[in-house]
């Protein structure tokens, strides 16, 4: 065995694998683990409707705004887009005729996202998969005060993690 080096395999780590199970890192696989896989239901629905996630996502937000229009600002607050990232989708939205771009009044540098008639069909079409695709997978499981209780602590946390999520938003 001249000129090879013997390596000694390591010895084995005392492992603990209790101090991995605290309830907090449990709280927060589920929700990544939950999120994840509706992500991925919800993904293969849009697709079928030409959308992305994230298109779908901007439409939602403007379809629920009265007037149906925001910020460009507000969007990118209100989704996990930066900036320049709400700007590609807008302006893939923008070709595809399902929202178009206007000019802030007072403000010569901002914009904002309106939605389109056409975006509305859209969002009209995507709609009902949608919430079904949520009954099955998600509220069903839940009795009335689950659902109230859930959306109450989702609503405190994601206000504390994500402060400009309601940005421009009514009410």
């Amino acid at each position: 065995m001249s000129g090879v080096t013997q390596h000694a395999e390591p010895a084995a780590l005392a492992h603990d694998a209790s101090r991995y199970g605290d309830p907090r890192i449990t709280a927060m696989g589920l929700l990544a683990e939950t999120v994840a896989g509706l992500s991925s239901r919800f993904a293969t629905q849009m697709a079928a409707h030409n959308l992305s996630a994230a298109e779908f996502e901007v439409l939602l937000r403007l379809g629920r705004t009265n007037g149906g229009s925001l910020r460009m600002t507000d969007l990118a607050a209100q989704t996990q887009l930066t900036t320049s990232g709400i700007t590609r989708v807008v302006d893939r939205l923008e070709r595809d005729g399902l929202v178009e771009r206007r000019a802030c009044p007072t403000d010569r540098r901002g914009s904002f996202a309106q939605i389109t008639s056409a975006g509305v069909a859209r969002l009209d079409a995507v709609l009902p998969g949608h919430l079904e695709l949520i009954e099955r997978w998600l509220t069903s499981r839940l009795d009335q005060g689950e659902l109230d209780t859930l959306l109450t602590l989702l609503r405190r946390v994601r206000d504390e993690v994500r402060p400009g999520a309601t940005a421009g938003a009514d009410g």
